[in-house]
């Protein structure tokens, strides 16, 4: 699973650089973010502005990175697409994560 990750200012920004989250990912992602937050701060915001495609096991692998990082800390998404949007809608899972629709003001713009 390809993960980038930066720090900006209080939070960290990983952005996941893969369009499904699903059955055949959930462990390496699970992995990656474990290695990605286990030295960071308590706030996290995941960027999941290129995943198209989220099943249950890609639901429960963030819920898991949520549960991992222990209490005290914040996991925030970000940039969810229509269709991840509505998975997290439709399971409720929205009341649980902090969601933004942008980067803005979270994060500088990155030169490009």
């Amino acid at each position: 699973m390809n993960l980038e990750s930066s720090q900006h200012g209080t939070h960290q920004l990983i952005t996941v650089n893969a369009d499904r989250i699903d059955a055949a990912m959930a462990i390496a992602f699970k992995d990656a973010m474990r290695a990605e937050t286990a030295d960071s701060g308590d706030y996290v915001i995941l960027d999941l502005g290129q995943v198209k495609f989220i099943d249950s096991s890609g639901l429960g692998a963030i819920v898991a990175s949520l549960k991992q990082m222990g209490p005290g800390r914040r996991l925030d998404l970000a940039c969810l697409t229509p269709d991840v949007a509505k998975v997290f809608r439709l399971t409720r899972m929205d009341t649980i994560f902090g969601i933004h629709a942008s980067l803005e003001g979270l994060a500088p713009r990155q030169a490009g």
